[in-house]
């Protein structure tokens, strides 16, 4: 492992997350690998949490979460940002509203990020799944 792989990795996830917050879904798909590791807990009531595995279905996500969600409502803090090579992880705070319900769901979440080549390979995010469902749900 070398400071310049975990520089390269820094750098990646920080993209990844100012393209995020611009809702720029060409770029994401660009900055996401072909094929991804995808992991993101099963929740039949949530209708934007579904398996994914190509850069197209991962950056398609936000756009998902964006059409299902109030966006003024929506809040995401990073408490922690580690970087250990070509993995990162980050931890924080987030919430928002289901725009079908009026509901809304909050609490902790970890996402640990893989970054091959440049381009992330691996996106597994823990979130309070059951607040989201409950918001959901009418």
């Amino acid at each position: 492992m070398t400071h310049t792989t975990a520089d390269a990795t820094r750098a990646t996830v920080q993209s990844f997350l100012a393209l995020r917050l611009a809702g720029d879904t060409e770029q994401l798909t660009a900055l996401f690998a072909d094929e991804v590791d995808w992991l993101l807990a099963e929740n039949p009531a949530v209708p934007w949490i579904r398996p994914r595995s190509t850069a197209a279905e991962c950056a398609a996500q936000f756009t998902e979460l964006t059409e299902h969600t109030v966006p003024e409502d929506a809040r995401a803090s990073i408490d922690t940002f580690l970087v250990d090579g070509i993995d990162a992880v980050l931890t924080g705070h987030l919430s928002g509203t289901v725009r079908a319900t009026g509901k809304s769901f909050e609490g902790p979440f970890a996402l640990r990020l893989t970054v091959e080549d440049g381009r992330i390979t691996r996106h597994h995010l823990y979130e309070n799944s059951l607040s989201i469902a409950e918001a959901c749900t009418p």
